[in-house]
């Protein structure tokens, strides 16, 4: 099976692409950002020659077409822990709700398994090479940063230039645009190879070396949508000339692999076309050339409002020194990405598909309930609480993460003094939102982390040699008498009120003796002070200089700022 099966001679004269924007073919951001797994045996300098013989192992051990666990760790030669994390991470970026793995319980996973056909193309996948972080607009003021004091153990840096660039580019998020027309590139690349292996080959003399069914066009759902209302919009065959008009009660004729390839070839160029346009009129001044992102996901500027949008995520950039308060009716779209935020606290209390943080440093972030997946990188001094399905920890120093979680977390790259701790918060639609996204509260995986690769092969920039094969540093267990509840203040006023009163995770036995011991504390120090034989002047001095240490912790600790951010809301 090879790209020599599909002729990539110039395509005929097809259709041209529909000028209808839910005709437009756009990637699949979900796999690219949150499916790539450091697993080395998962990376092929040569996918499709390596995946050929995986594949046919695979359909040999399928059952009605599906693949689980042991026959996955069997094929690829990957422990069991691993092939349970493919199926997981697979289930997290799957294109359609519906799938049998999407809806199968924690315990089913490994039986229940993944559709061959999206397994192949997650593999696939694997050997995607992100896009380098985009220079700085002063690079000049930044170029002079070596040799440089650790922000974190006060060390000289021992890495080299090019190693310091890469664990600063949380400054250089890539944008939206960038990242899509870099996705259309790899796509347009692969194209050939990716059909070879969803295509069936017809054995009839004089026909078609390769054919694709319709079912097996629509996994390229995984990849690739139209328009930009993603899983929700038609299936992805009635975007097409090969089955638009097939009778929903005959089976579709197959389309010729290499018309199919062609017609996409065409789209892609098309797309890859308009951001260029994009793009160029950016530099030209037709829009802010500093915003580098294109309407479908401009940046949060301000504290004061949020991007959303139909298919892309909801940017929130840039918050500095301040409180930053989002709930549902805010949050319109179903991810978000927190990027560059500085010494505040920001609370997106909504329901959500997918959560990004990045690049953000001295800030406490609260994020509501994320069904799909959150990824932290390229943090410092950061406080995450995530109620969420899953999460990827990349890049990250002297954070702490009070996590509810249905899987094992995963830390992967460069990572240095991390701390886990079960979720310690709550808010009055919290289960209301965890019900509608997917999370089980009586599972909470917080303090069994998955460490991986300490590089990620899938970064661009060169790696010094030796270095793939080490672990990723793992988390820490925060200390139960270090454990402390975070309250969420109820600033919704008018706004209706749910019916959480409580955190929903249990806490292990040692952070609940720690609670009740701390609750317990603080009761008799009240009845103490409230017995205090003391003359009623004596009692307002004492009650003064409580009133006064509280206000130094408050200046001390910054906390102060939220009581005036809070005041103005």
């Amino acid at each position: 099976m090879s790209e020599e099966l599909i002729d990539q001679s110039p395509p005929p004269s097809l259709p041209d692409p529909e000028p209808n924007p839910n005709s437009v073919i756009h990637p699949r951001r979900e796999p690219f950002e949150h499916g790539l797994l450091p697993i080395q045996k998962l990376i092929f300098s040569d996918p499709i020659q390596a995946l050929g013989p995986v594949k046919e192992k695979l359909v040999a051990a399928a059952s009605n077409n599906r693949v689980g666990s042991a026959a996955l760790s069997d094929a690829l030669q990957i422990s069991g822990d691993h092939a349970r994390l493919v199926l997981e991470t697979l289930a997290s970026v799957l294109h359609s709700d519906s799938d049998p793995l999407v809806l199968a319980k924690a315990e089913e996973v490994d039986s229940v398994g993944a559709d061959l056909r999206d397994l192949i193309l997650f593999l696939y996948i694997q050997s995607y090479k992100k896009l380098l972080p985009r220079p700085h607009k002063d690079s000049a003021a930044v170029a002079d940063v070596w040799p440089s004091t650790s922000a974190f153990d006060g060390y000289l840096s021992a890495l080299s230039p090019i190693q310091l660039v890469r664990s600063n580019s949380r400054r250089f998020m890539p944008s939206q645009t960038d990242e899509e027309a870099h996705h259309l590139t790899y796509l347009q690349k692969h194209l050939a190879n990716i059909l070879s292996l969803l295509a069936e080959p017809v054995e009839a003399e004089g026909d078609e070396p390769l054919v694709l069914s319709m079912e097996g066009f629509e996994h390229l759902g995984f990849l690739v949508q139209f328009g930009d209302k993603g899983s929700d919009g038609a299936p992805l065959g009635q975007a097409t000339p090969f089955f638009a008009n097939s009778d929903p009660d005959m089976p579709a004729v197959p389309a010729s692999a290499s018309e199919v390839h062609d017609w996409l070839l065409q789209n892609i160029a098309s797309s890859l076309e308009s951001i260029t346009e994009r793009i160029s009129g950016k530099e030209n001044g037709l829009s802010n050339a500093s915003n580098q992102d294109d309407a479908m996901s401009d940046a949060c500027a301000s504290a004061n409002k949020a991007s959303p949008s139909a298919r892309g995520p909801c940017f929130i950039e840039g918050v500095s020194k301040t409180s930053f308060v989002k709930h549902a009716s805010d949050l319109k779209g179903t991810s978000v990405k927190v990027v560059n935020c500085h010494d505040s606290v920001l609370y997106l209390l909504a329901p959500l598909r997918y959560a990004t943080v990045y690049g953000c440093s001295d800030a406490t972030i609260v994020l509501g309930s994320v069904g799909k997946a959150v990824r932290v990188e390229h943090c410092e001094r950061v406080h995450i609480i995530a109620a969420s399905k899953r999460i990827c920890i990349a890049n990250c120093r002297e954070c702490i993460f009070f996590l509810g979680v249905n899987q094992r977390p995963l830390i992967v790259g460069d990572n240095h003094k991390l701390q886990v701790a079960p979720y310690n918060t709550f808010y009055s639609h919290l289960e209301e939102h965890m019900a509608e996204v997917g999370i089980e509260p009586t599972i909470n995986k917080w303090n069994e982390p998955l460490a991986l690769g300490a590089v990620d092969p899938h970064d661009s920039l060169s790696h010094p040699a030796g270095v793939s094969d080490a672990q990723a540093e793992s988390a820490a267990c925060v200390d139960p008498d270090q454990f402390t509840n975070f309250l969420i203040p109820n600033w919704f006023g008018g706004q209706s009120v749910g019916s959480t009163k409580d955190n929903p995770f249990p806490l292990p036995d040692a952070y609940m003796a720690t609670q009740q011991r701390n609750l317990k504390n603080l009761e008799e120090t009240r009845q103490s002070l409230r017995g205090a034989p003391l003359e009623e002047n004596r009692k307002r001095e004492l009650s003064s200089a409580l009133h006064l240490y509280f206000k130094d912790w408050l200046y001390a600790t910054g906390n102060i700022r939220q009581l005036y951010c809070l005041q103005g809301d």
